[in-house]
């Protein structure tokens, strides 16, 4: 987006399917935006996560290319082809090389893991964990429900309960989850209907199966090291395939206040 003739830039911290939506619609406006990621992501929604390029070296959400690159020269290359850079940078070093108008903290560790007020002109923190006025300039709420998507300027968001969202009327029953430590290899595709104690799944020797009847939305990528109850996979029991490969009505919503806040601190400004 211009602004003055100027292009706003956003790093965007995390590739996951949240953080992807926010990155996604930021895009779509005409803003510049490059996804700094980890190594190995665990992300579980895949079909719809820009992480999804680190592993594969490129990837496609809802129309929007993506592709892993390295440093600020391998970022600019990309925008200049109209492709989102994904870098490997867990500590967002690529801030102090491109300076960003917009850093927005999307990794969802419902805790702050070193992003800073001062890291650029306006700080966005996704969630629990960072308090708006201090080590951010504004929080997004994540959690589902009547304030999903608003913007908070002062304070916090909702806490985290530690209970999945409600989707189709489940909520931990739609969860996956790993019956113990070891190496995760799947064994179905997400977009998969399953049923009830179907094995998706192994870690190890070990069976991971579902404990709902749906469509398989999200499973973690094959060769990570997972622990005991750890999410690796995610049933939606609306039985949707179409919803396995777009962007949530949750992730919409959560990048609409990103954008408001964008907004309102450029008109601020």
């Amino acid at each position: 987006m211009a602004v003055l003739g100027k292009t706003i830039t956003v790093v965007v911290k995390g590739g996951g399917d949240l953080a992807s939506g926010v990155a996604w619609r930021l895009w779509n406006c005409g803003f510049r935006v490059v996804v700094t990621e980890i190594p190995a992501p665990t992300v579980i929604r895949r079909k719809v996560a820009f992480a999804t390029a680190v592993w594969e070296g490129e990837t496609t959400v809802g129309g929007v290319r993506a592709r892993k690159v390295e440093g600020a020269e391998g970022v600019r290359a990309a925008w200049a082809e109209g492709v989102l850079p994904v870098v490997v940078d867990p500590e967002a070093a690529i801030i102090r090389e491109l300076r960003p108008d917009v850093v927005v903290d999307a990794i969802l560790a419902k805790r702050n893991l070193g992003t800073h007020i001062t890291d650029a002109p306006l700080v966005i923190g996704l969630g629990p964990g960072f308090t708006a006025g201090e080590d951010v300039h504004a929080v997004i709420e994540t959690m589902r429900g009547h304030t999903l998507g608003r913007v908070i300027w002062q304070g916090q968001a909702l806490p985290n309960t530690g209970i999945p969202g409600e989707v189709g009327g489940h909520a931990e029953l739609r969860v996956v989850r790993a019956p113990c430590a070891g190496v995760f290899r799947g064994v179905r595709e997400i977009g998969d209907m399953v049923d009830e104690g179907d094995i998706v799944a192994y870690v190890d020797a070990e069976p991971v199966r579902v404990r709902l009847k749906g469509v398989l939305r999200g499973l973690l990528h094959d060769g990570l090291t997972v622990h005991a109850n750890m999410k690796v996979g995610d049933v939606d029991p609306r039985a949707e395939r179409e919803h396995c490969f777009t962007i949530s009505d949750k992730a919409l919503a959560i990048a609409g206040g990103v954008l408001e806040a964008i907004l309102h601190a450029m008109r601020a400004g």
